[in-house]
């Protein structure tokens, strides 16, 4: 594993529901030999089984963990775990062809759901007596169930490509049955012992089991953890995600397929704007152990092996240059006090109602007695945030309102007016802006926009910068 010639490359669960048709593309295609190894897999789970097993992750529907966490009687999580491995089975058995492979499969699900379920059963029973609180395991519950999810779609794969004639290896991360509570890096470490990707392609779960519970932190980004924290530790020439789609300039549902531009290269930090804007490549603290192992990462569309798509590393641009243009919804929060000016303290009470309510900050803006947050957080949070913050500055004027951001990132924008000219692109697409900010370091341009504003503004915004550039002389050059 000390070669620096091997990849360590992900792949997102909506791809993994077409994972047969990925082995006659990224897996294999037109590899022979040892040119189909040097690469280690970390998969997602199958499209919809996360949601299952934990909560839809946008509407909030009840899976497994939720009907346990909040049901008066069991039949509610009972029931939730018969519809997970009714459904890991209904998707394995779209992507499996042999009939020995389905049956590996179903053995598979009905052993690890059984055993989840027993675990569970056991630990009700325990947790009726007094000394202890169901409650309190929680987050292992979460963890245990999250990792049924990974390591079906793993072993699925496994065999898939067994039966194609790859040598692929099972390597489940998940902790099942395993004696010992190590860490991340032990984890991977003793799991990885003894394989060689050059002869061999390893197939490995997107959950780990480790010390850390990876759940409290990254709750269900933590596939991107272990992939980036794998290709730290085994000194990966590169660090691939696939996606089903390319890194572009802008949503093409919004501005058109014909009107985007994909990005063939750009840097972490505009991959953590992107992130701020709720459009990551990759999350963030998983950038941050590629950057500082020093480990490029590259995303490509899963579909298209042939091309390069987009690689992220530490390099500034050649030239200054608007890459992409996105757009977030957002809820503001004003508090207004009178006496604020000059009074220390504000800025810190604010920061601390929001940490204790879990709310992420994307920006924000402050004059003398006004602090004004954007946020990614819903309606029923902020008002507990406002009761919380009245409660502490009584003769505050507190306000939120549902409003929009666009924002506008590159590399370096010096030099382009992106203020300026955002303004004007605006305002001659018959919208109205109503703040903007740009900071120093000319990374990105934030407009805060009505949210009946934000596509218009968005297409206004990518017009200008990007489809009008792309017929310069200068854009071409950069």
């Amino acid at each position: 594993m000390t070669q620096p010639s091997h990849t360590v490359e992900k792949i997102g669960g909506t791809s993994m529901s077409r994972v047969n048709q990925l082995k006659d593309t990224l897996f294999v295609g037109d590899r022979k030999g040892a040119d189909i190894y040097g690469r280690v897999f970390v998969v997602s789970a199958f499209g919809g089984i996360t949601n299952l097993l934990l909560e839809h992750k946008k509407s909030g529907e009840p899976g497994v963990y939720a009907h346990l966490a909040n049901a008066s009687n069991d039949h509610g999580w009972h029931e939730a775990l018969t519809r997970v491995s009714a459904e890991m089975q209904r998707v394995h058995r779209e992507v499996l062809e042999h009939p020995g492979d389905i049956e590996q499969a179903d053995a598979f699900v009905s052993e690890r759901t059984h055993g989840a379920r027993n675990c569970l059963i056991d630990l009700q029973r325990l947790c009726a007596y007094g000394h202890f609180r169901l409650s309190e395991h929680m987050l292992q519950i979460r963890e245990l169930l999250s990792g049924l999810g990974e390591a079906h779609s793993a072993f699925v794969t496994t065999i898939l490509l067994q039966r194609a004639g790859v040598n692929a290896r099972f390597v489940d991360l998940s902790g099942w049955r395993d004696e010992g509570n190590v860490t991340l890096d032990e984890r991977i470490a003793q799991a990885m012992e003894g394989i060689d990707p050059h002869t061999e392609m390893p197939i490995v779960t997107g959950y780990a089991q480790c010390a850390e519970g990876l759940m409290r932190e990254f709750d269900r980004g933590y596939s991107e953890v272990t992939f980036s924290k794998l290709a730290a530790l085994t000194g990966a020439r590169e660090a691939i995600i696939h996606k089903e789609f390319h890194l572009s300039s802008c949503d093409p549902k919004l501005v058109g397929e014909h009107a985007v531009k994909k990005i063939g290269r750009t840097n972490y930090d505009v991959a953590d704007q992107l992130s701020n804007m709720g459009m990551e490549a990759i999350h963030p603290k998983a950038a941050k152990t590629l950057r500082q192992a020093d480990v490029p990462l590259r995303v490509t569309n899963a579909f298209e092996p042939e091309d390069p798509g987009t690689l992220i590393d530490d390099r500034q641009a050649e030239a200054p240059a608007v890459e992409i243009v996105t757009g977030l919804d957002i809820v503001t929060l004003e508090l207004f006090e009178q006496d604020m000016v000059g009074v220390k303290g504000y800025d810190t009470a604010i920061l601390d109602v929001l940490t204790r309510h879990n709310v992420r900050i994307v920006s924000k803006v402050s004059n003398a007695n006004t602090i004004t947050h954007y946020l990614d957080a819903s309606l029923k949070t902020m008002r507990r945030v406002e009761k919380d913050l009245a409660q502490i500055y009584p003769a505050a004027e507190i306000t939120t309102k549902t409003l929009s951001m666009a924002s506008v990132i590159g590399r370096d924008l010096n030099g382009l007016s992106v203020l300026q000219r955002g303004l004007v692109a605006i305002a001659e697409a018959g919208q109205t802006a109503i703040g903007a900010s740009q900071g120093p370091r000319n990374v990105d341009v934030q407009f805060i926009v009505e949210r009946e504003s934000l596509q218009p503004v968005i297409k206004a915004l990518h017009g200008a910068f990007i489809e009008e550039e792309a017929a310069t002389p200068l854009s071409r050059a950069a």
